[in-house]
Order: C-alpha cells, then structure tokens, then sequence
C-alpha cells in the first residue's frame, strides 16, 4: 500500500445516520437562532468553515476561531472566543486536530456539537510512503526517528478534507446535522449538500484522471498532511516531518529522504504556505531540487493559490503533475 494504513478503510455507510449521531446531546426542538434569524455555526478551522457556509448558505452565519494566517496545529483560544463558542448554536470542529478547541468544546456546554471525525474512518498514517506496513500489520513504532506525530488518541491523522472522498462523506454527517438543528430550512440543507457531493465528486474524477498516468508516484513534502490524497489517488508520501508541520526532522530522517529522492526520480521539495519553507529549502539545496506549495488548505490566505477549497485543491492538482511528470 502506498502509504501505511494501521486503522482499515471503509467506505462509509449511512453517512447522514452518522452526522445525526456526531450532533451530540441534541434535544428534540431545532437549535436556537440569532437576532437575524440564522443559525449562529461556529467552526475550528477552514475546512469546517467552507463546509458550514456551502451546506447552510444564507441560513448560517458562520464564524470561525482559526483566523486567515494562523497555523490551525499551535492555536490557543482566547477568553473572547470562549465566550463567542459558548453562544453558538451549533460547533462543528475535528477532534485531535486542535487541542485547545477540543478542550473548549468540551467545556462549552454547547447543545449541537457535530465532530467531523466521527463521520468518516480516521486511519494513522507515517510520514514515509515507503515502510510497506500491511494492513493490520507491524510497522514502524509511533514516534520512532520522528516518522510519526500523533493526533488524537489513537495517533489518527485528522486530515481528512485533502481526499475529496471522505471530505464528501463529512460533508454528508454535516449536512444532516444541520438539518437536525435546524428542521425549518432541512430540505434548503439537503439540496445544498447534494450541489456539494456532485462538486466533490468532479474533483475526485479530475484527481484520479490527472495523476493516473505519471513518471513518478512519489512526492516529498513538509507536512505529512497528505496521506488521505496520496493513498487515494495511488501515490506516495514522503514527509520531511509528521502530520506536525512544526516538529523537526532527524539527521537520518533527512539523509533518508536524499535517497528516496534519487531513488524514486523526486523533482521537486513541497512546502505549505502557513508553515516555515526551511527545511524544505535545505533538502532541496542538498539535492538539487525545485520547491513549490502543496497547500493542506489549513486556512485561505493572501498566499493562497485559490480563492477556496476548490480553487486550491485544483491548483495543488496542478502542481502535483508538473512535479510528477504527468504524461
């Protein structure tokens, strides 16, 4: 398997079953509204934000508490946007992402609270593509030379919304939950998710068709953020660090990678936007290759090579293939 699966993949069933479970400590009446009559959403990070405003449209009012510009990993929240969470109708964040939402989540007391990774299979991935872990198996230790970086409990990688697949199947749960919290406005959500689905359903198709045919299944990059995306579409991840963006690299980890470069017919080093270039530099300098940005898509900046998550989904497409050879 291209990258290590510890945890099996599914395909999940009864999505909208699972969006009304992960809509915790519901009671049966919809969710309150703002003075303005919509629904008061507030979302960790961007990619729950764009979830939030696709399914909800002019029924939301969405807010979130990781602002343009911040790394998601190291945010701390403020006694502001405490206050702000605690007046939400509805949460919808990723649990083991952010340590600091996930405690003021818990604290909250907020009535509808939907964690979007309870609505897809969460899988541990490594940061190397190439430690032929079989399925169940024995792989690398957790946190053995760096390689691997833990979130949540279990170590999961909570990157989900990087394969347009399983971000369809959170959308799915989010849709539902809304349509939960607020059953005036269901059948608006219902339409709106499935506008959502058949977007995310092109790029899943555009994904697969523009990397089916490359010289080289192999891509290094900073962030290990892209283990969904790579086992998806039939590549390989070399992470300089582990789903951390900030932990650094050992020596070894980094001499590593200057073998598996060579090796492997690796063009280019790929560095995030929200995120140092450092140690992506450094690598590239040793080995004589280019740099250019594959975007966890964290948050939208003025960086950004999109306006949104299509926009720069499509562009890390586009950069995918230059970087691989596509024929």
């Amino acid at each position: 398997m291209n990258v290590r699966r510890l945890i099996p993949a599914a395909a999940l069933a009864g999505a909208v079953a699972l969006g009304a479970t992960a809509l915790t400590a519901c009671s049966g009446a919809g969710a309150g509204t703002g003075k303005d009559g919509k629904l008061d959403v507030m979302s960790s990070f961007y990619p729950m934000q764009f979830l939030a405003e696709q399914i909800g449209k002019d029924h939301v009012k969405v807010d979130t508490l990781t602002k343009p510009g911040v790394e998601p990993h190291d945010l701390e929240i403020t006694p502001k946007q405490t206050g702000q969470l605690g007046e939400a109708d509805v949460v919808l964040y990723l649990k083991g992402l952010q340590p600091a939402v996930d405690k003021a989540v818990a604290q909250s007391g907020v009535k509808h609270v939907v964690d979007a990774a309870k609505l897809t299979e969460l899988e541990v991935h490594g940061s190397s593509g190439h430690d032929h872990a079989h399925e169940g198996g024995a792989g690398h230790t957790e946190g053995e030379e760096g390689h691997d970086h833990a979130h949540g409990e279990a170590g999961e990688d909570p990157h989900v919304w990087l394969d347009p697949v399983k971000y369809a199947e959170v959308a799915k749960g989010v849709g539902a939950a809304l349509e939960k919290a607020d059953p005036d406005h269901a059948a608006d959500y219902r339409k709106n998710t499935d506008e959502l689905l058949g977007k995310l359903t092109a790029l899943d198709t555009e994904f697969k068709d523009g990397l089916k045919n490359t010289a080289s299944k192999t891509f290094i990059t900073t962030h290990s953020a892209f283990g969904y995306l790579a086992e998806r579409y039939g590549l390989d991840q070399e992470g300089i660090s582990g789903v951390d963006p900030e932990s650094e690299p050992s020596p070894a980890r980094m001499k590593e990678l200057q073998a598996v470069a060579k090796k492997d017919n690796v063009s280019t080093v790929f560095f995030e936007t929200l995120a140092s270039d450092k140690t992506a530099k450094t690598l590239a300098t040793d080995t004589g290759l280019k740099t250019d940005v594959l975007d966890p898509l964290e948050g939208i900046t003025d960086k950004s090579q999109g306006a949104d998550y299509f926009e720069v989904m499509r562009s890390n497409l586009k950069n995918l293939q230059k970087a691989l050879g596509s024929k």
